[in-house]
């Protein structure tokens, strides 16, 4: 709890491996012998300030993750499972339809992003009791063009301006979630977030994260992760 207001994760691990050619959907594939879920439930689980956890996954998981995740490995803060949809915002919003306290503050985070640190998510809900909305991102350290049609440069974008936009992203309740009812009843489709939020003109203030917090979608993603492992352990991040 942050300034008696209630903090409730919302983890999405509804995704698939087929981007690493695997048989078994991503969240589940283990690092040194660890599920990647794990990792990042019990990231949140340690946090003070999180009071609850829904995890958002699809209908043929729900036993496994409790089985399997959140009972094996002793994860105290999941409350509720819930059914995604078929894309990542339809799921958002069911984990939004799951909160039951309209004056709670909001995480909403990738599963298969097992990397982020504790203060960072403090950082987040911080941020979003003070200015309705906030987010990580890292500055982006590679020049970014914008191409026609035929692949021709248009224009080179202010990298200084840039940023690399992560999870948790993190807003008051009621805020985002009629901002996601407006999208849904508008058909408007948004790749994360903080867009949905931009449109219905809450304020969404971007924090400096860290390049670890990286989101596992290909199999060189991998390789990364065991060393950041290595790396958080030493920290104390990861258990």
């Amino acid at each position: 709890m942050y300034n008696n207001v209630r903090c409730i994760a919302i983890v999405l691990a509804g995704g698939s491996g087929k981007r690493m050619g695997l048989e078994i959907s991503k969240q589940f594939l283990k690092l040194n012998g660890k599920p990647i879920i794990a990792y990042t439930l019990e990231k949140f689980s340690d946090v003070d300030e999180i009071d609850d956890i829904i995890l958002v996954t699809k209908p043929e998981y729900i036993e496994y993750c409790k089985k399997e995740i959140i009972d094996k490995y002793g994860i105290k803060k999941v409350s509720d499972i819930v059914c995604g949809g078929r894309e990542r915002q339809e799921s958002v919003f069911k984990g939004l339809q799951a909160v039951k306290d309209e004056n709670s503050i909001v995480l909403i985070h990738d599963g298969v992003r097992p990397f982020v640190s504790k203060s960072h998510i403090f950082e987040t809900i911080k941020g979003a009791y003070e200015s309705g909305g906030c987010i990580l991102g890292v500055r982006a350290n590679d020049t970014i063009k914008i191409c026609d049609d035929n692949n021709l440069v248009a224009s080179t974008l202010d990298r200084s301006r840039l940023w690399y936009i992560q999870t948790p992203q993190t807003f008051k309740y009621s805020l985002i979630y009629n901002a996601h009812c407006d999208a849904d009843k508008s058909g408007f489709f948004a790749t994360d977030d903080s867009m949905i939020a931009e449109k219905s003109g809450i304020p969404v203030k971007v924090i400096e994260g860290s390049y670890d917090n990286i989101k596992l979608t290909t199999i060189e993603d991998i390789t990364i992760a065991k060393a950041i492992i290595d790396s958080q352990k030493e920290k104390g991040e990861i258990k």
